[in-house]
């Protein structure tokens, strides 16, 4: 994917960005998640799918937490294409391994309005997962959520701007970065 901003535009957006949330913010949510993940889940052999290109690095980071015997995958789905509305999933690589007949915890980095969460969940089900769970690092708040999904496991609550960091990016770049960000309004 290529972005429609230069590097010197990236740094310009960081550089007027608002801080949101810290690294040891981000990191005690973390925490808090693997906490909960593995009172839930520890004793069911769960299948991990983390959702790319946005939950790779809150996944990665969530997974190190997680003290119990699982197993990792991934896939990758947009419902954007180019566009800017949402339409059918797009499975650009669908779940791996399979999940007939497991217990399935999807890794995503933020529930925004959440229609490709729900679109992506709904699949794992139709596929025969056993079981199907969400957790996310960061839940915007607003009311514009879709009608039918609730997110089992959610890290923070950021307000409704657009914001970067942890996996999250600003037109492809900032997905590195170990704090979170708005840009300026």
């Amino acid at each position: 994917m290529s972005s429609s901003i230069t590097p010197e535009q990236a740094l310009a957006v960081l550089r007027d960005a608002e801080l949101l949330c810290r690294p040891e913010q981000i990191q005690a949510a973390l925490d808090r998640l693997a906490t909960a993940i593995t009172a839930c889940l520890e004793r069911h052999n769960p299948l991990v799918l983390v959702v790319m290109n946005g939950a790779f690095i809150p996944g990665a980071e969530l997974l190190l937490r997680l003290p119990f015997p699982l197993q990792v995958g991934y896939l990758h789905a947009t419902r954007y294409r180019s566009g800017t509305q949402g339409g059918e999933i797009d499975w650009i690589a669908p779940p791996r391994p399979a999940v007939a007949g497991r217990t399935v915890l999807v890794v995503d980095d933020i529930y925004d309005e959440g229609d490709t969460l729900k679109a992506i969940l709904d699949a794992v089900r139709r596929e025969g997962a056993a079981a199907v769970y969400s957790a996310v690092l960061v839940n915007k708040r607003h009311e514009r959520k879709v009608a039918g999904l609730t997110v089992d496991f959610v890290g923070l609550e950021v307000p409704d701007r657009y914001v970067f960091g942890c996996g999250m990016d600003y037109q492809e770049y900032w997905r590195q970065l170990p704090a979170i960000y708005a840009i300026s309004q």
